[in-house]
Formats: structure tokens, sequence, C-alpha cells
């Protein structure tokens, strides 16, 4: 019997984004391990759960990495691997990860050759499934993990599991939300990132084919990174759910100015080196403008883009970049 025409048609329509969760959510969820979460998390003998690996590259970053850890262990999910990978902490990062070892599978605290040098050590110990990358000031939102196995379960051929991310400040407070559309290559290459990290799980099979983040990028490593997974063919799958928090404080690389400026340096050699023409970016960014546009509209999101087009104007009229 062929589905009803109104069942076909809800297929293509964007889901509703739900609602994010609030401050007092994300504190609570991030002040300590739960009661019942506080050990190894390892799945028992022919659990059906997918094996989750996060790999956590880290440096200095004392004050923010428990509530990373935490984010993970709170996920409540029965069968997380998690990594750090410490390039030789000084700031009490290592007293953090000896405080946490029984809920890490494994950790290291040694002079690397900086974060995408660290991630990808982390990569080549993980032995998941599902693979994540969480950074030591930023953390996963509750549910995140569950989301992400019940998505590769539905979809045996999906490779990129991705949703919507909170900006948050140094005291868990949300700043902003980043809500996402449904990927497209053209769209990465002429408009910009159309996902983040904090909130992308990876199935190990494009991992395998598109091989780990390259070690040249120390910044848009990640930009990189997924529209290689895009060339090799990935199939990616988007979410409306809040999956993970990007911290936004003054230890981050991105609080630096220099580092921007390094990070669009980056960004623009990525984009030739896929392809992207300088002669089509006007028009294909409008295009891919019009359609993220459209897909914030169907998705309930007026609001969101209402409070970005109010930041794009007052930064315009402050002399900023827009």
């Amino acid at each position: 019997m062929r589905e009803p025409i109104a069942g076909r048609i809800g297929a293509l329509l964007p889901e509703r984004t739900p609602r994010r969760p609030d401050d007092a959510t994300i504190r609570s969820f991030l002040s300590a391990p739960a009661a019942d979460a506080g050990a190894p998390h390892a799945a028992p003998g022919g659990s059906p759960c997918p094996r989750i690996s996060v790999v956590t590259p880290s440096f200095n970053q004392a004050r923010f990495l428990e509530r990373t850890i935490v984010s993970v262990i709170n996920q409540g999910y029965p069968n997380t691997e998690h990594i750090v990978v410490d390039g030789g902490s000084t700031d009490g990062s290592v007293e953090v990860l000896r405080r946490y070892g029984h809920a890490l599978a494994r950790w290291t605290s040694e002079k690397d050759r900086g974060q995408t040098d660290a991630l990808n050590k982390g990569l080549r110990a993980a032995t998941g499934d599902i693979i994540g990358w969480q950074n030591s000031d930023d953390v996963y939102l509750p549910g995140a993990f569950l989301r992400a196995a019940d998505a590769f379960a539905r979809d045996p051929a999906l490779d990129v599991f991705f949703g919507n991310t909170l900006h948050l400040d140094g005291d868990d407070a949300v700043i902003a939300d980043m809500r996402f559309t449904p990927f497209r290559l053209f769209t990465n290459l002429y408009e910009g990132i159309a996902l983040n990290n904090q909130g992308v799980f990876w199935g190990r099979r494009i991992m395998e084919r598109a091989g780990l983040p390259d070690e040249r990028y120390q910044f848009a490593m990640d930009f990189e990174y997924f529209i290689r997974m895009a060339a090799r063919g990935a199939r990616f799958r988007r979410t409306g759910a809040f999956l993970g928090g990007f911290r936004l404080q003054e230890g981050s690389k991105t609080s630096d100015g220099g580092n921007m400026a390094a990070w669009r340096r980056e960004h623009e050699e990525i984009v030739r080196r896929y392809g992207m023409r300088p002669a089509l970016r006007l028009p294909l960014r409008a295009l891919s403008t019009a359609r993220r546009v459209a897909w914030y509209l169907a998705q309930g999101d007026a609001g969101f883009l209402a409070r970005a087009a109010r930041k794009r104007i007052a930064a315009a009229a402050a002399g900023g970049r827009p």
C-alpha cells in the first residue's frame, strides 16, 4: 500500500525546532555527576548500544574541563568511551583528570604539536562506532548521546549526525543559539560553516574513508574536515535539537582577534582548495542565505532570524563586520 500523500509531504518538511534548554537546566546538568553516573561507562556483554567515543583535546582549561567531563558522564549512556588528550597543562587540569580517571577510558598529559595533533591522537585510540569531538571548555547538552545513537540505528547509511548548539558564557548562561539547516556542501563553501563540532557525531565508516583532521590547520580544521567528509560522499542528517554548548570565554582560541584572522586565512585556503569559485561567491552566497531563511521560517525560527538581523544591523552601525 502506498504511503498517503500527506505522509510523503510531511517527511519533506523541516521539523519544528525544540525549545532550547534554559540556564537553570544547563547549570544543574553540569554541576556534578549524577548519583547513578559515577561508575565507568562500560557496556555489558551483548549490549545493543553502539559505543560512542568522545575525544577531548585539552590545554590549560582546568576551569572548564570538569564540566566537559561531567557533560559526558551525565548523558547516562551505557556504552561511552571518553578519551582526554592534554597538552601538558600546568593550571590544575591534571588534577581534574586524576579525580575523574574512573570515568575516563584513557587520558594523557604530554607536550603535543597543537590541538589538531592532540585530537588525532585521541581519534587513533578511539574504538567507538560513533565518534564525537568535544573541546575542554565546551559541553554536551542533555540527551545528545541517545539522540545520536537513535539516529544511527534508524539509518544504517548515515555518516554524520548534527544538531543545534548554544553559545555559553563562563558561568553556563546562554548567550545565543546557533540554529542550523540541512547540510549542503555549497552552503559551507560559499556562506560559511553550517555545523559546529560541539553538536556533531560521525560514524567510523566515514572516518575510515575521509581520514583524520588535517594537522596543517590549527583553527579551521573542523571546517575542512566536514567538507572533506562531504566530498567523500558522506550522508548528513540534522536534528533541530540542541546537542552541544560552545563556550565564549577569554581563554578560548576564538576570543583572540589574531586567532580569528588566522582562522579566516585558513578558511579562504580551504574553500579554494575544495573548488569555491570567486566569481560565483556572491550569487551562490545569496542563494544559500535565501535557502537558510526559508528553512528557518519553516522550522518556526522567525524569532531567531529577527535577533540575528538586529545583531548584524547593530554591528554594521558600529563599523564592525556584519
